[in-house]
């Protein structure tokens, strides 16, 4: 008979008998330690293979993840240690094979002994062995101190790349609450403000904690920052419309539109990446939306004539990017791949990630009975932005498409490299605390017009052809086809 999986935190070794059980804050630590691991083990993962699973905050706020506010930080303060720890780790030379393959709970255990504020208890055997030799971690701690020609570990940190204080933003899912209600509640232990730009998102005060409130934890709220919840509200989906999100996960703007369609509608959700897809439909279940369906498969390979995407009337495209305008706020910028060494490497990854935009643009744009596309990124490079953009104008045009001013009032716009770049909208990192980009494709009524002398030649002969075809919807196959044989012929005797 098969077992069936526990979602209980990992396992430990349990104490012998006769030896002292662990106390309540003891038992934390270490369950505390072993999330704090396994998070920091998928974002290496990623990393080092350049395709991260989500970001650090999206793996917290896992159902998964129980302490969530002590983990997020005991992964943001390795995080910033880091380098020191693994150069300590270099010079005590104390790890074996068996402890190598288990670097992330190294690392984790490493930063509470060494820098942690609370003195760590020999709980477990990853513990035990990094405690028994503290002193040559110590000593490997003082070894790099005069080696850098520094007096403090403070001094070892690259302070200038730590994140700004910025404000706490919180996502009402209307879906479950009104705005009003939300800021009542929250209003208990903060200021709560109301976004000037996007309606249904709250500004709080830096810091706010809101990990295990209860609005998040039942998916009232969701935290979300400012540039992320624009890009649904830019699309300004209808009730009642099939949407489609090209690369939905973690799924807060695939949530979200659901909310802003009322629930109404169908919301497909794509999305390749089989431990993504799982995160999607962890946000998707907690939102409570009942109007999304979650497809596992590649967005480029969705055929647009295929009957199930025959209604979707609009697209949210936010597809892979270099995270370049987030790298800060997400503490990407302390990762391996993001140290001086991998200038060249960064570009080649643009370049090919450039690729891939342009192809998912191109595709989205292709989608018959499409009428509006959002194209962001969370990006500053122009070879993710306004080139894919560019590229993709002729395409867009023939079709029927032109750029639309998404949120009118926002005073940053787009590079002046593109024609129409006063209509796309940027994030400055310094200004607005994230490096953010939204283009707006609207179609407008040229192609119902055959007549028109902007259209193409092939989608005015495509129409009059469409005409002719539905002029006689009663006539007999055989009899049809002959009749539009005979036309043609007519047509080439006069040419």
């Amino acid at each position: 008979m098969a077992r069936r999986k526990s979602n209980a935190p990992p396992s430990v070794t349990r104490p012998p008998p006769g030896q002292q059980k662990l106390s309540s804050a003891e038992r934390s630590g270490l369950y505390a330690r072993r999330e704090a691991a396994n998070v920091l083990r998928t974002v290496l993962r990623g990393d080092a293979k350049r395709r991260a699973v989500a970001s650090i905050k999206s793996l917290v706020l896992s159902p998964s993840v129980r302490n969530k506010r002590g983990t997020y930080a005991l992964v943001c303060e390795t995080l910033k240690h880091l380098n020191v720890i693994k150069e300590v780790l270099e010079i005590a030379n104390i790890l074996n094979s068996k402890w190598k393959r288990q670097e992330a709970l190294v690392y984790i255990i490493c930063y509470d002994i060494l820098f942690g504020k609370k003195e760590t208890a020999a709980v477990a055997d990853a513990e035990k062995f990094l405690l028994r030799h503290k002193d040559a971690l110590l000593s490997g701690v003082a070894t790099l101190l005069v080696k850098k020609k520094v007096e403090s570990v403070d001094d070892l940190l690259d302070r200038s790349q730590l994140p700004d204080l910025i404000p706490r933003y919180a996502r009402v899912n209307t879906l479950k609450i009104d705005v009003d209600s939300a800021v009542k509640e929250l209003e208990k232990l903060y200021k709560v403000q109301k976004d000037e730009t996007v309606p249904d998102l709250l500004v709080m005060p830096p810091r706010s904690d809101l990990h295990a409130h209860p609005l998040v934890m039942n998916g009232r709220i969701f935290l979300q920052g400012k540039a992320s919840s624009m890009v649904a509200a830019a699309l300004q989906p209808e009730a009642g419309w099939d949407v489609l999100d090209a690369c939905s996960a973690p799924g807060n703007k695939t949530v979200h539109l659901a909310a802003l369609m009322k629930g109404q509608g169908k919301v497909i959700a794509c999305e390749l990446n089989e431990e993504r897809l799982k995160r999607l439909e962890q946000t998707v279940k907690l939102s409570g939306a009942t109007n999304i369906k979650v497809v596992h498969g590649d967005f480029l390979s969705l055929n647009p004539q295929d009957p199930s995407y025959a209604k979707v009337r609009a697209i949210l495209l936010d597809p892979s990017c270099s995270g370049s305008g987030t790298v800060t706020n997400r503490l990407d910028h302390l990762l391996p791949s993001h140290s001086a060494d991998n200038t060249k490497y960064d570009a080649m990854r643009l370049h090919k990630l450039a690729v891939f935009q342009k192809k998912a643009l191109a595709h989205a744009l292709s989608f018959p009975q499409v009428e509006r596309v959002v194209y962001s990124t969370c990006s500053i490079h122009q070879i993710e932005n306004e080139d894919v953009v560019s590229s993709a104008l002729p395409l867009a045009s023939s079709l029927g498409f032109e750029l639309a001013t998404p949120f009118p009032q926002w005073q940053r716009r787009g590079l002046p490299v593109v024609e129409g770049s006063e209509h796309l909208l940027r994030m400055d990192p310094v200004e607005d605390k994230e490096g953010f980009f939204i283009a707006l494709f609207t179609k407008t009524n040229k192609v119902d017009s055959p007549d028109s002398s902007e259209l193409p030649e092939r989608e005015c002969r495509r129409k009059r052809n469409q005409s002719s075809d539905q002029a006689h919807p009663l006539l007999w196959p055989k009899v049809y086809r002959a009749w539009r044989w005979s036309l043609q012929g007519r047509k080439r005797k006069l040419v």
